[in-house]
């Protein structure tokens, strides 16, 4: 019986001048740790863009469980989206989509 991959959850806000969609947001997450960690990290970290909150900036992502400290450093450096300075905040971490609602609902 094949083990299904645990991933984790995380709750995003964009920081940045410029309009932003998901394709943007998704790219520069993965640039920053495809620079960190190489191919082989990235390929580790199987990141995913699962929903956007437009008006608050907000994204949710998903990445792997144990690819989660390699992928809140990549956040945590990325100074450029799209080629324009802007910053990444990682507002919550968990688990499961109603968990993480239930913890950034306040924010």
């Amino acid at each position: 019986m094949i083990k299904r991959e645990k991933r984790r959850y995380l709750a995003l806000e964009v920081v940045s001048e410029q309009p932003l969609n998901e394709q943007i947001v998704l790219d520069a997450v993965q640039a920053s740790v495809h620079r960190l960690f190489g191919e082989y990290g990235a390929s580790k970290a199987n990141l995913k863009l699962i929903k956007t909150i437009p008006e608050k900036r907000q994204f949710v992502i998903r990445c792997s469980h144990k690819a989660l400290e390699q992928v809140r450093a990549a956040i945590a450096s990325t100074t450029m989206i799209n080629g324009k300075n802007g910053a990444i905040q990682v507002l919550g971490v968990s688990g499961t989509l109603k968990a993480l609602s239930k913890k950034t609902q306040n924010s």
